[in-house]
């Protein structure tokens, strides 16, 4: 498991002073500064190396992870929450099916789904980003992979998951919701599975999306055939399974070997 030193980046402090020296640090890098507007022929060709290097980075730590399910969802729920149960249960239940679950590596609903899939012996990943709050790796991870840019780690997200469930979150789980949808819509990628789980918590997105979207014909009926809502996981789990091996030909298979002469390194399960 990667290690960044005494301090995670992205960790809250207790120091007011610091916590603002860190927020100034994280807003001057990374995709704020590349969001900036143009910076001259050199350094954005500079910032272009750099976006690959990250992205070359992730497919390298994550090329060997097996079939993943990823889950989305609010860093805020605690482990008292009902959702944060929910989304154990989901991550010991993919586990078992024989996914690897993948998340965006930080607290609540991310943790929760990560600690379900590790306590079940499965493959537990998390593809985190530098935040000044709220995202420091969660301890649930076998490997987790830091970037700097929004827009890598979703790639990273996408590129090796078969599967895409969406517990109760934020700003952050409705921009991941509606990207993988609108990915699916326009055949950027296979129609994979998404379901959203907290009937509750998503009946007003879906009451918005059946009398105002698909009324205006801003979307059709396919389009909301491809989410599934439900509270179950159990259900969950076996609709992302039927869909997987009916459609797209999973089947239980040998993982790749790692190249030692490129220095790829097997994932290790924390059992």
């Amino acid at each position: 498991m990667t290690t960044h030193g005494s301090k995670v980046p992205g960790e809250r402090s207790d120091d007011p002073d610091v916590e603002s020296l860190d927020l100034v640090r994280v807003q001057r890098q990374g995709e704020s500064r590349f969001l900036e507007g143009p910076r001259g022929r050199m350094r954005d060709l500079a910032r272009a190396m750099r976006i690959t290097g990250e992205l070359v980075r992730g497919f390298r730590a994550l090329t060997f992870v097996g079939p993943c399910v990823t889950v989305f969802g609010s860093a805020r729920f605690d482990e008292g929450h009902r959702y944060y149960g929910m989304g154990r249960e989901l991550g010991a239940r993919l586990a078992r099916a024989g996914f690897t679950v993948m998340t965006g590596g930080g607290p609540g609903i991310m943790e929760a789904a990560n600690r379900g899939a590790q306590e079940a012996g499965g493959p537990s990943i998390g593809c985190n980003i530098v935040l000044p709050r709220e995202q420091a790796p969660n301890p649930y991870l076998d490997r987790y992979v830091l970037f700097d840019h929004f827009f890598v780690r979703k790639v990273m997200l996408v590129k090796y998951s078969y599967a895409f469930v969406c517990l109760p979150g934020g700003f952050g789980t409705l921009d991941e919701l509606f990207e993988t949808a609108t990915l699916a819509q326009t055949g950027k990628i296979q129609a994979f599975p998404i379901v959203l789980m907290g009937t509750d918590y998503w009946a007003p997105m879906i009451e918005f999306l059946q009398r105002t979207m698909l009324a205006e014909r801003t979307i059709d009926g396919r389009d909301l055939e491809r989410l599934v809502v439900t509270d179950s996981p159990e259900d969950c789990v076996a609709h992302i399974r039927e869909i997987t091996t009916t459609h797209f030909g999973l089947v239980e298979a040998k993982r790749p070997h790692p190249s030692r002469i490129l220095g790829e390194k097997r994932l290790a399960v924390r059992r």
